[in-house]
């Protein structure tokens, strides 16, 4: 279908189940998408606004939480006509928010408590994670507040959870595509250079995306404890698509398949060890003891 001619629910709709054809591997939910879309919006000839977009989203999050349409009046760009990936980051935007480490500290207690809101491309974010791990070194346990986390690069998941999960390589997860599958893995360390101290994540409503993954493999490896309020449930892989001149989806393109759990956190979230509301999910983590996670 033209774009051009795509000024309907009716309309966007059609064209979203194609695209999500195209890139989603074939199952359940993929099945789920093409026939709930047409169903709910075969007939809705209203113009396609953000009101509508939200609608189409809200159909579509029953079996993809991650994927999101994004309505601009005012856009002037072109609709996409291949999925093209995700463009490169702005070195100068990353370095200004620190790559996502809002902030770092030792409590007097010995606590070590890192506060990251994004999870940016690896090779711009390791000097910050570096200097933040750094202070680590010799606190009496961690504490890894992913709650305001809005996800990011699955290589800077990897990263953080080589850092937590001992020197040996682990094997985190599969990411299956519709023609391929990637496998993610830890790297190797110096020996003794992990950090083994206990640990709690801090997850809630507003953690998604590749900082749900982060604190799934964690837990489902019994590293961590988690406290605090289930996260989003958005497993998927996603990828940028230009629907149209005003719309611009975030399209699932692939699943992720934890290599211990088999599974994943999609719909569900990940879901808290120790329930607490945000306000008081700090203290919460403080008042455990302090004792080394099971392996």
């Amino acid at each position: 279908m033209s774009t051009d001619h795509v000024r309907t629910l009716a309309g966007l709709s059609e064209l979203l189940v194609g695209w999500l054809r195209r890139l989603m591997p074939a199952g359940p939910r993929l099945d789920g998408l093409t026939a709930d879309l047409p169903a709910a919006f075969a007939g809705r000839h209203e113009p396609v606004d953000a009101a509508g977009c939200r609608a189409l989203q809200e159909c579509a999050n029953v079996h993809s939480r991650h994927l999101e349409l994004h309505f601009d009046a005012a856009s002037a760009a072109l609709a996409d006509d291949e999925a093209n990936g995700w463009p490169p980051p702005d070195p100068v935007l990353v370095r200004r928010r620190s790559a996502g480490v809002t902030a770092v500290r030792r409590l007097d207690d010995g606590t070590w408590v890192l506060t990251l809101d994004t999870l940016e491309p690896y090779g711009l974010a390791r000097p910050y994670l570096d200097a933040a791990f750094a202070l680590a070194q010799g606190s009496t346990r961690l504490v890894l507040d992913l709650r305001g986390n809005g996800g990011g690069d699955p290589a800077t998941v990897a990263a953080i959870a080589g850092r937590l999960l001992g020197d040996d390589a682990h094997h985190l997860s599969d990411v299956l595509y519709r023609d391929r599958r990637r496998q993610w893995w830890t790297t190797d360390t110096p020996p003794g250079s992990a950090l083994t101290q206990p640990l709690a994540v801090l997850v809630g409503p507003r953690t998604y995306s590749s900082a749900e993954a982060l604190a799934y493999h964690l837990q489902a490896r019994g590293r961590a404890i988690v406290v605090g309020e289930p996260t989003r449930g958005a497993a998927d892989h996603v990828t940028p698509v230009r629907l149209t001149r005003e719309v611009l989806g975030f399209l699932p393109e692939a699943e992720v398949r934890d290599a211990v759990t088999g599974g994943n956190w999609e719909g569900t979230g990940v879901l808290p060890d120790i329930g607490h509301p945000h306000a008081t999910t700090l203290e919460a983590a403080l008042a455990l003891p302090a004792e080394p996670a099971q392996r």
